[in-house]
Parts: structure tokens; C-alpha cells; sequence
């Protein structure tokens, strides 16, 4: 996904008063009751290869996320945590994801929208494929932790990475949520610890409906399924082992 691209959705879909808190460290609560985080942590680099999956290439305006959308749900899934406990809480909204050499001034309108909409920012250098993001999201989820979770919502379809450490955070009773696309996420949809929520299923995240196509939903008279990947992307693979 280029996330240039997204610049323009983002910034001109920011009323005044939507932003999100970004999770700075508070002295406390003010009537004295004890303060926990809502945690939302976003899998830029998995969540924008899984929408290309879908897409099967670079979305289009309608296709893009809406993160104002998602800030706003935010809010309303910390208020409706706040209405069922005593404690006082704050929603955290975090992106999380990498950047690639000579990209850094394509990104940061992207990045700079983000902030603007209450969004923090994790960036961190593609230096090679060791370098993502993933270490990074689970330390932050496992500060978070320590220091109090009422809720924590993570965007992602890797499974691998994320299913056992908040399996076992849901196993203490912290509600744990998926977002992500169900076809991309078969394991934290069966899961018993795991609430998965499609992204489609939050309100206003898509301008339009995508066109979303599994073995599992195919229609009577059958459709396409588009490659991942361009056939181009073989000769660039055999380019990269001649080197």
C-alpha cells in the first residue's frame, strides 16, 4: 500500500474533537480511582500486505482505512469497558511500522496525519527482513501490561507472532480483541480466548464494501481470486539470487 496515498483520506477526514489520546503517561486519576489503558495496536506492514491481498494491488481511495474511523470506535469501546468497572480509563492508539531506505519523505505526511488524528507512531528502519516490527508491538503490549490493561485491541493477521502472548493475557480476563480481515485470521477466529472483529464490521474504517472473495463464500456461478503478487515479482526473486 502507499502510504502517500493515504495522506490526503486521513488529513481531510479529521473533524475537530476526534482525536485520540495517544497513551502519554498520566499523574493519575483525578477522583482517585485507579487508571488502566484501552490499548489499540496497529500491524502497518501486515495489515497493508493483507488489504493488497485482498485488493490483489495498491487501494484506491474507498478502499483506505479510515483511521479517524477507527479513533472514534476506540472511544467507544473505552467507554464501554469505563461503564462496566470502576477504574478510570484511557485509550491508547498505536501504529506501528516500518521504514524502508529513501522513503522517509513519502511516509511522513502519512505519519504527521496520524499524530494529528491522536494516533502514536512507532517507526522503525528496514534495514533487512529481521528488522520488523513485531518484538517491538509485543514489548509494548507486555508494558502496557505491567502497568494495567483493561482492554488491548491488536490489528493483525500474524497469528504466529501474537496468538500465544495474548491468549495468555485474555486467560487473565483482560478482554483481547482481533481486528483484522477472518480470512486472514482463521486462528484468532476459532480461538476461544480471542474476540476477532473484522475491520468491515467497524463502522466508516471503508468508504466501500471490498470485494472480498474466499473458497469459503464463493458465489453459485464462482469467481476469480486474485494472485498476492505480480508475476513480474518471480523474475525480481531470481534477479535477487544471481546477485
Amino acid at each position: 500500500m502507499s502510504v502517500s496515498e493515504q495522506y490526503s483520506d486521513i488529513a481531510g477526514a479529521v473533524p475537530a474533537g476526534t482525536a485520540v489520546s495517544s497513551g502519554s503517561p498520566v499523574a493519575g486519576a483525578r477522583d482517585g480511582r485507579h487508571q488502566k489503558r484501552v490499548l489499540l495496536v496497529w500491524d502497518a506492514p501486515n495489515l497493508d500486505m493483507g488489504l493488497g491481498a485482498i485488493l490483489g494491488g495498491r487501494p484506491t481511495a474507498a478502499y483506505r482505512p479510515r483511521f479517524d474511523a477507527l479513533g472514534r470506535w476506540l472511544l467507544s469501546r473505552t467507554a464501554e469497558l469505563s461503564a462496566s468497572g470502576t477504574d478510570t480509563l484511557e485509550p491508547e492508539a498505536t501504529v506501528f511500522t516500518n521504514i524502508a531506505a529513501g522513503s522517509a519523505d513519502v511516509v511522513r505526511p502519512w505519519v504527521e496525519a496520524l499524530r494529528n488524528v491522536g494516533f502514536a507512531v512507532f517507526a522503525k528502519p528496514k534495514i533487512d527482513e529481521d528488522s520488523d516490527v513485531d518484538s517491538d508491538m509485543l514489548d509494548h503490549i507486555a508494558l502496557r501490561h505491567g502497568e494495567g490493561l483493561a482492554g488491548v485491541m491488536v490489528a493483525s493477521a500474524d497469528g504466529q507472532a501474537f496468538r500465544e502472548p495474548l491468549e495468555d493475557i485474555a486467560a487473565t480476563g483482560i478482554p483481547v480483541q482481533i481486528l483484522g480481515f477472518r480470512e486472514h485470521a482463521s486462528w484468532a477466529v476459532a480461538s476461544d480466548l480471542l474476540d476477532f472483529v473484522d475491520l468491515e464490521d467497524i463502522p466508516g474504517v471503508f468508504r466501500e464494501p471490498l470485494p472480498r472473495v474466499s473458497l469459503d463464500t464463493l458465489p453459485d456461478e464462482g469467481a476469480w481470486l486474485q494472485p498476492f503478487r505480480p508475476l513480474s515479482a518471480l523474475l525480481v526473486g531470481r534477479k535477487s539470487a544471481a546477485e
